[in-house]
């Protein structure tokens, strides 16, 4: 899906993942945030981590996403809850932003793992922005909940069965990446239906109200697709999840 697709989609949401705001806030509390944190969070999306965290805890950061709109929902943000001051937000692609240029206490990638190529190299990429072996790399990840049949791999992984793993696959694959599992967050079935099906909502009432525009077709498409996808595969066969790794190296 393109990305002015996923800002049509996304447009009712600020947590862009299946997740809910005393999860995010319960994150920061896992990770002791205060106003001595410092935070790099990539491809951050509308910045709600940072801009929650500052506002809660005091904690400051920056944040990395491609999609110039996110990123100026980001600021917008920052500046609605008065915490522009302490948070940052870089439009770039954060699969190639300097990470090494900080030295934090929390760095997070949250529901975009593709950046580092899956879950063991993006906690690579994350491991560059920390301070010492005591920093937290985040990474939201979606995982099967139970083996998957072929068809259902194919409709939500592209036909990679081991583009996700198991929960314990996922922690299998960071132990020999060399990290150490120390906590996690897992979304509830909820909040995977309010992610996907608020986005039907905003598409449909999208469309009503731009029946000619050029890309109207291709979104309905991706509509209902998904739509099909997640109620006969989804729900069943996907879990999402906050893993929270130190260094173990």
């Amino acid at each position: 899906m393109s990305l002015r697709l996923f800002e049509i989609a996304e447009a009712d949401r600020r947590i862009q993942n299946p997740f809910t705001e005393e999860k995010l806030l319960l994150l920061g509390e896992i990770c002791d945030a205060s106003a001595d944190t410092e935070v790099l969070d990539l491809a951050c999306g509308k910045g709600e981590l940072l801009c929650r965290w500052a506002v809660r805890y005091g904690a400051a950061g920056t944040g990395v996403d491609l999609h110039d709109a996110f990123v100026a929902d980001a600021r917008a943000r920052a500046a609605e809850l008065d915490v522009a001051d302490r948070v940052a937000f870089v439009q770039g692609d954060a699969s190639e932003y300097d990470v090494a240029a900080h030295d934090v206490d929390v760095a997070s990638c949250i529901g975009a793992s593709w950046i580092g190529g899956g879950l063991v190299g993006t906690l690579r990429l994350l491991e560059a922005a920390a301070a010492d072996d005591e920093s937290l790399l985040l990474v939201g990840e979606p995982y099967w909940t139970e083996e998957p049949p072929s068809e259902a791999v194919e409709a939500l992984a592209d036909g990679d069965r081991d583009r996700y793993g198991t929960l314990i696959e996922t922690l299998d694959r960071a132990e020999a990446g060399g990290y150490e599992l120390v906590e996690m967050v897992i979304a509830d079935r909820d909040a995977w239906d309010r992610y996907e099906a608020t986005q039907w909502k905003t598409v449909d009432d999208w469309l009503r109200a731009h029946p000619d525009d050029p890309d109207a077709d291709a979104l309905r498409r991706h509509r209902d697709e998904n739509r099909r996808t997640y109620l006969r595969y989804g729900r069943r066969y996907f879990g999402w999840g906050v893993f929270v790794f130190r260094s173990a190296r």
